[in-house]
């Protein structure tokens, strides 16, 4: 059966398709696919993997289905609802300064 195994990063991303037996997880089709190789960072045993979006607990035991895609993810590298405030408060102080230079 034919599965795809995907990993991005904020400039690139790569889908693998590749055919694996009925009976493979999640976890053989990352390695089967060889994308460690090509993304060494990749860490099969620790990195949190999903199913189209969806988190799995356990890529070893996570039987796949026709046409699954695996996703690799990245570990986030800031909070993002921090990231959303920061963004926030930069409109925020940005909009002060446009509205007091209107008022000089």
């Amino acid at each position: 059966m034919i599965v795809e195994v995907a990993y991005a990063l904020p400039t690139e991303q790569k889908i693998i398709s590749l055919n694996v037996d009925e009976d493979c997880t999640a976890y053989e089709a990352v390695i089967k696919s060889g994308i460690t190789e090509l993304y060494p960072q990749i860490d099969p045993e620790n990195d949190p993997m999903g199913i189209f979006s969806k988190a799995i607990k356990d890529p070893k035991e996570t039987i796949l289905r026709e046409g699954q895609r695996v996703e690799i993810y990245r570990p986030l590298i800031a909070d993002p609802k921090e990231a959303r405030a920061k963004r926030a408060a930069k409109m925020k102080a940005q909009k002060e300064a446009e509205e007091a230079a209107r008022n000089k």
